[in-house]
C-alpha cells in the first residue's frame, strides 16, 4: 500500500510540476513600417488576448501589401496584414492565399492637403497639383473618383514619384495634394510639419470598397483550422478592447517600438481608422463581418479600374473566407 501511495503521489508530482502546453508560434507580417492603424496588434498581444487563446505572436513589419502577401504565399509569415485588392491580384495570378477576415471595409483613399490650401471638395482639385505614386492602389483608382465627381485629368497637373517623394512634395510646397490614406500619409505630414490635413475622401463620393485585411495560405488555413479559428478570435477581441481604448492602444505601438512614431499621431491615426471597420450594412456587428456584396461590388471595382483579371468576377467567394470568425457575441 505504501509503495502505492508512493507511484501516485510521484505521478501527481510529475503533473503539478510538467510546463504548461507550449503557445503555438504565430507570425503576423504588417503591410507597412508600424502606423496607428495597427494599434490593435500591439494592443492585443500587450493585453495577454493572443496568449489567452494559446498564440505566441510576432508582429513584423513589412514593406508593402505585394510583399506581405508574397511571404504568406511562400509561407514565410503565418499571416498577412495587407490590402486585401492587393492580395486579389496576387491570388487571380495563382498565389494560394485567402482573406480571413476583412477589417477596413470602407476604403481609406483620399486626396488630402494641408488645412490651409482650403481644399475640401473635388471642384478645388481645379487648377492644383497632386502627387501621385504610379501603379500604386490609389492612383489605378483615381480615374473612378476623376468620373464619379466629373474632374478630368486637364483640371489639374500631376507629380510623380514614391511614397516618400510623394510626402516630400506636399511638405515641401511642390504639390497641393498627394493621393494617400487617411490615418497614414496625413499623420506622417502632421509629424513632419506640424500642420494639420483635410482629406477629401474616395468613399464619400460612391467607391465603395474594402481595404486592409488578414490573409494566409490556403494550404496552412486547411491544415491548421483550430489555430486560425484562434487566431482570428484574439485578433477579433483585440480590435473590440482597442476600439475602446485608442490611446493606450497606441501606447501599446510605441512600448514594443520606441521609434514607431509619436502618440499623439498614433492616436489620432487609430482613431481615423476605427470608422473604416464597418459599413452601413456591418453596423453593429463584430470587426472583420464583411458582406459577401461588399466584397462582389469590391471585385467589380477592382476588375473595371484595378487591374483585376475579369474571370475574378466568375467567383468573389474564392477571395475570402467568414468561416473562421468567431460568431456574435462569443
Amino acid at each position: 500500500m505504501k509503495r502505492l501511495i508512493g507511484a501516485v503521489s510521484a505521478v501527481l508530482m510529475a503533473f503539478a510540476v510538467s510546463p504548461a502546453q507550449a503557445a503555438d508560434k504565430v507570425v503576423l507580417m504588417l503591410n507597412w513600417y508600424v502606423y496607428g492603424e495597427h494599434a490593435p496588434f500591439y494592443y492585443g498581444k500587450t493585453k495577454g488576448i493572443y496568449a489567452a487563446e494559446g498564440i505566441d505572436l510576432e508582429i513584423q513589419e513589412g514593406r508593402g501589401s505585394a510583399a506581405t502577401t508574397q511571404a504568406v504565399a511562400a509561407k514565410t509569415a503565418d499571416f498577412g496584414y495587407v490590402d486585401v485588392p492587393t492580395m486579389m491580384r496576387a491570388a487571380i495570378k495563382g498565389a494560394p492565399v485567402v482573406a480571413t477576415g476583412v477589417l477596413l471595409q470602407t476604403s481609406p483613399m483620399s486626396a488630402m492637403g494641408f488645412v490651409d490650401k482650403n481644399i475640401k471638395k473635388p471642384e478645388d482639385i481645379k487648377g492644383k497639383t497632386v502627387a501621385i505614386t504610379p501603379a500604386d492602389s490609389m492612383t489605378q483608382i483615381w480615374p473612378l473618383f476623376l468620373k464619379k465627381t466629373g474632374l478630368k485629368e486637364s483640371d489639374f497637373k500631376t507629380v510623380a514619384g514614391d511614397g516618400q517623394t510623394k510626402l516630400n512634395a506636399v511638405i515641401n510646397g511642390q504639390a497641393d495634394l498627394l493621393l494617400g490614406y487617411v490615418m497614414d500619409q496625413s499623420m506622417k505630414i502632421k509629424d513632419a510639419t506640424g500642420k494639420d490635413v483635410y482629406p477629401i475622401k474616395f468613399a464619400d463620393y460612391g467607391i465603395n470598397m474594402v481595404s486592409s485585411g488578414i490573409i494566409a495560405n490556403t494550404d496552412y488555413v486547411k491544415a491548421n483550422a483550430d489555430l486560425v479559428r484562434r487566431f482570428m478570435s484574439a485578433t477579433t477581441k483585440a480590435v473590440e478592447a482597442a476600439e475602446k481604448e485608442p490611446k493606450a492602444s497606441a501606447q501599446s505601438i510605441l512600448d514594443a517600438n520606441p521609434k514607431g512614431g509619436k502618440i499623439d499621431t498614433l492616436t489620432q491615426g487609430f482613431e481615423l481608422t476605427i470608422p473604416l471597420y464597418r459599413t452601413a450594412e456591418t453596423k453593429g456587428k463584430r470587426p472583420f463581418q464583411v458582406t459577401d456584396q461588399n466584397m462582389t461590388d469590391s471585385v467589380n471595382l477592382m476588375v473595371e479600374y484595378g487591374g483585376l483579371d475579369a474571370k475574378a468576377k466568375e467567383n468573389p467567394k474564392a477571395f475570402y473566407t467568414n468561416d473562421y470568425l468567431p460568431k456574435s457575441g462569443s
